[in-house]
């Protein structure tokens, strides 16, 4: 008995000094004891599959490790078409891109429309257009007080009897005209290769923007006036007196300078090509 209570008493004395180590207050009831910790991770099993898969691929890792040299036999051999350093073509690199090119479309041009020829009398007005290879156009019993107006004609010509005021050639080509005589001028405005002559007289001849153009005078009508702008390839047809002409070009090059007295000189300038 004396024992048991010796016993006690050391396990009282031995609890005290431990709760002093604590901060425990001596009498008090000590906190629990911890928790249990946490289980140890789970081990993870890399021979998902069967073991004995993972044992045959880690020795076949093995035994390629333990060839040594042997181990590069099996590679592919670079040959020199495949070093850069060797075949420049290599290091060129990639084609840069390029867009895809698309074609234009062609543009369809509108038909021409080739309008009706007309030849009409409006008044005092004679009205010849779009004539095409027609060399029997006649203007009869004209008027000293008509005129006559000829528009975008083509490989035509016409005859005009009697004395009238004027006559105008408006865009064309290749068409030519014969008239007895005119009060006023016989016009040329945006004409190629035109031509014209006179049996009686004329006062004055207007050439304007028309490249090639032919004039036919007579004796009666050789004091005419020709005035030209923008123009080229104009003769003048003289005639010698034996049903012959003499041809003189009109000038179409001309030097100007300032005189002394500020003021310009226009003289005409020789072709001599």
């Amino acid at each position: 008995m004396d024992d048991y209570q010796n016993h006690i008493s050391s396990v009282q004395i031995s609890f005290d000094m431990l709760c002093m180590g604590k901060g425990v207050a001596k009498g008090s009831i000590p906190p629990p004891p911890p928790g249990c910790p946490p289980p140890p991770p789970p081990v993870i099993d890399f021979n998902i599959g069967g073991a004995g898969d993972g044992a045959v691929d880690r020795s076949a890792l093995f035994a390629e490790i333990n060839k040594g040299q042997d181990i590069t036999k099996g590679l592919k051999k670079v040959t020199d078409d495949m070093q850069t350093h060797k075949n420049p073509t290599l290091r060129q690199g990639p084609a840069p891109f390029k867009a895809a090119t698309v074609k234009a479309t062609s543009i369809v041009k509108p038909t021409k429309v080739e309008k009706p020829a007309s030849f009409t009398k409006d008044g005092k007005k004679w009205m010849i257009e779009y004539q095409k290879e027609n060399h029997n156009l006649v203007v009869d019993n004209a008027e000293m007080n008509n005129v006559v107006y000829m528009y975008k004609c083509e490989n035509s010509t016409i005859t005009v009897k009697g004395k009238l005021n004027s006559v105008t050639l408006d865009s064309c080509k290749k068409t030519s005209i014969v008239f007895d005589s005119l009060v006023s001028s016989i016009e040329f405005i945006n004409c190629q290769s035109v031509q014209m002559q006179v049996l009686g007289k004329v006062p004055t001849v207007s050439i304007d923007k028309t490249d090639g153009c032919q004039i036919y005078l007579n004796n009666d009508s050789l004091d005419v006036e020709i005035i030209s702008s923008k123009s080229s390839e104009m003769n003048v047809m003289i005639p010698k007196g034996d049903g012959d002409y003499t041809e003189i070009p009109i000038a179409e090059q001309f030097k100007t300078r300032v005189t002394p007295n500020k003021t310009l000189t226009t003289e005409i300038v020789e072709n001599k090509g």
